[in-house]
């Protein structure tokens, strides 16, 4: 820290400068230019060369709110796979060198290669071992209560535990990742010693997206490392006017194939529907075998098909094949008293 002067100090100083034995710093900046010549008008900016920013503010919130839905995805994924209830919410967004993120990250660690086709180069996605090994406690069926973090790498077993995790995921950032490009994110590698591992230059420009993970009473941090270099030429659109539009009709129209497809194959019940009418409640307890349940509805009418307990089509009792079956003669009517 600096030292800090006392009064009398500074009083002096101000003399000094008054009878001209100190001379005043000159702040003014002199501009070298071939062609402008309104220097007094010229804005002169700081600019760090150490941190350089190639991602614009625009570009930068709309990557926080692209992660913000890959968070609760991957949160909700995480709550099905480890039966209980964990939390995944972004705790920052924000461009640095690629040797300040390392500088950054604990040893050992699960550092994770990957890569997003048909993208270039690689991504890494960091998760801190104060929320792995709950994790792994809880595959394993402990309760957390008594864990011990061990500063250690992972062995191949707990490797294999993570995977399941990371898998998952993977496939909540393909699909944060759906509205803006299809990519196929997948794991390339895997390290526990963050220095070891060099994806980019020192010195380029990535964005790391920081997670915070809680899941009961344990809690650590996970980091998505992306380099300019890798979404440079999807970067333009990332910009706020284009990332808020609607999607693209082709995008939707294969939405709708996709969702279409989906619902072809569900299954629903199809009951048919005799006849309606109402008893008391006494009736009802004196029914016995044989008694006949009469209805304002004729014998030779329509039966109502209902789909899914909904009125839906008219048909007529019949037999084919020796099973009991219903011909469906047409779609009900708005106008159909049924």
């Amino acid at each position: 820290m600096a030292d800090v002067l006392d009064q009398s100090e500074i009083d002096a100083l101000l003399a000094a400068v008054d009878s001209g034995e100190v001379e005043e710093e000159d702040n003014s900046i002199q501009i070298f230019s071939r062609h402008r010549r309104d220097l007094e008008n010229v804005e002169v900016r700081p600019y760090d060369f150490k941190r350089p920013e190639r991602v614009s503010k625009d570009q930068m919130r709309a990557l926080q709110t692209l992660h913000e839905s890959f968070a609760r995805n991957f949160g909700a994924a995480l709550s099905g796979f480890l039966r209980t209830i964990v939390e995944v919410k972004v705790a920052n967004c924000e461009q640095m060198t690629y040797a300040e993120f390392i500088s950054g990250l604990p040893n050992p660690t699960s550092f994770n290669l990957m890569q997003a086709k048909p993208l270039e180069g690689q991504m890494c996605l960091e998760i801190s071992p104060l929320i792995i090994y709950p994790i792994i406690d809880r595959l394993l069926g402990g309760t957390n209560s008594e864990l011990f973090i061990p500063q250690r790498p992972m062995t191949l077993i707990e490797t294999r535990l993570i995977s399941k995790v990371t898998t998952r995921g993977l496939a909540a950032l393909a699909e944060a990742w759906a509205g803006m490009k299809q990519l196929n994110f997948e794991i390339t590698a895997t390290e526990s010693n963050p220095q070891l591992v060099q994806i980019v230059p020192p010195n380029e420009v990535v964005v790391v997206i920081g997670f915070e993970v809680k899941m009961a009473n344990r809690a650590g941090t996970m980091n998505l490392c992306i380099p300019y270099n890798v979404i440079e030429p999807i970067v333009e659109d990332l910009s706020s006017q284009n990332w808020f539009n609607t999607p693209k009709s082709g995008s939707g129209q294969e939405m709708k194939q996709r969702i279409a497809g989906t619902l072809s194959r569900a299954d629903l019940v199809v009951t048919g529907l005799l006849a309606e009418t109402t008893i008391t409640l006494r009736d009802l307890m004196n029914l016995s075998v044989g008694d006949i349940v009469t209805t304002d509805r004729p014998a030779g009418s329509p039966v109502v098909l209902c789909v899914e307990s909904e009125k839906s089509f008219l048909g007529n009792i019949g037999q084919f094949k020796g099973q009991r079956a219903v011909k469906v003669s047409r779609a009900v009517q708005p106008m159909d008293r049924v």
